[in-house]
């Protein structure tokens, strides 16, 4: 059974609900442990809604195990981990790999090997739960929680965009300004269920970029999301008519030496409810994007990205 415990170290007494959502723990997490046949305790007795936390007291959750799904194959594929420990995975995910199982892959994706590899250290829960998820041909820093509290704590930090994610882009053209920001509505394209376009009846969408080197005919950006819409960053490049090079479905160009989307997710940062602090993890450039970039490149500049 997995075990948090926290202290009201100030000189506040709170109401439990209270207490606890100081610490991230919403009214809907709350209801999620007492009907998953979790336990909430102060010191060490089952706390009752009305209870009140006296400065030194303690607050406990322990929560059951979540047992394996039949559903979500485990695979034994490599995965490589940037960073763990008792409550978090950052995965760095290749291109091509898919983040969740669904009809085109259920056996290969970011998950079933995730499940593979908790099985094979040991782990007692097994439901991998995706935080940030990445598309099919983007690499980069993925966030999983190990278990479903983890996640929860972490609902608030992905509503109001304060997980930090940034990128890598190569654009095609040369872009005249060194810093922009993108707010533009996104939406579904009319009789496609895959592209996404700028559009009035979209969603608010804001993207922020840095041009990091213009090149002959491509631009590298740095770019940090400050929302979170499918094909964000692609879509709104292509808006700006500068779609990214490799990417088919946006139109493009296929011939620079790359056949996906040129965007690598480099930079993950979100407070740590746990540890009480920011946790950051950084993925390298990975092979395909630095062959693109030594062509203007020296492998020194490219290493200090």
């Amino acid at each position: 059974m997995a075990h948090f415990s926290w202290q009201n170290q100030s000189d506040e007494t709170l109401r439990i609900k209270n207490f606890l959502a100081q610490r991230g723990v919403s009214h809907r997490m709350f209801s999620i442990i007492k009907r998953g046949g979790g336990q909430v305790l102060l010191n060490k007795k089952p706390v009752l809604t009305l209870d009140e936390v006296a400065p030194g007291d303690f607050v406990e959750i322990n929560m059951p195990p979540e047992t394996s799904n039949a559903v979500v194959a485990a695979s034994n594929l490599p995965i490589r981990i940037l960073f763990e420990d008792e409550n978090w995975l950052l995965v760095d995910k290749e291109a091509g790999m898919t983040s969740v199982p669904g009809k085109a892959d259920r056996e290969t994706t970011m998950v079933n090997r995730v499940k593979g590899y908790l099985i094979s250290t040991g782990a007692e829960d097994l439901v991998p739960h995706v935080v940030t998820r990445l598309d099919r041909f983007t690499s980069g820093v993925a966030l999983l929680a190990k278990h479903r509290f983890a996640h929860g704590l972490l609902d608030k930090q992905l509503q109001t965009h304060t997980v930090d994610k940034r990128y890598y882009a190569i654009v095609d053209g040369v872009l005249d300004d060194d810093h922009g920001l993108i707010d533009a509505p996104i939406g579904r394209m009319d009789d496609d269920f895959i592209r996404r376009e700028v559009r009035e009846d979209g969603r608010s969408s804001q993207t922020e970029y840095w041009v990091v080197k213009r090149m002959p005919n491509q631009t590298l950006v740095r770019v940090q999301l400050h929302t979170g819409r499918t094909h964000q960053i692609r879509v709104h490049f292509k808006y700006l008519g500068h779609p990214l090079i490799g990417d088919e479905i946006y139109g493009g160009p296929m011939d620079r030496g790359i056949s996906r989307q040129a965007l690598h997710a480099y930079w993950l940062e979100f407070y740590d409810p746990f540890i009480q602090s920011k946790l950051h993890v950084n993925s390298a450039v990975p092979a395909d994007l630095k062959e693109v970039l030594l062509n203007d490149m020296s492998e020194e500049e490219i290493d200090k990205l």
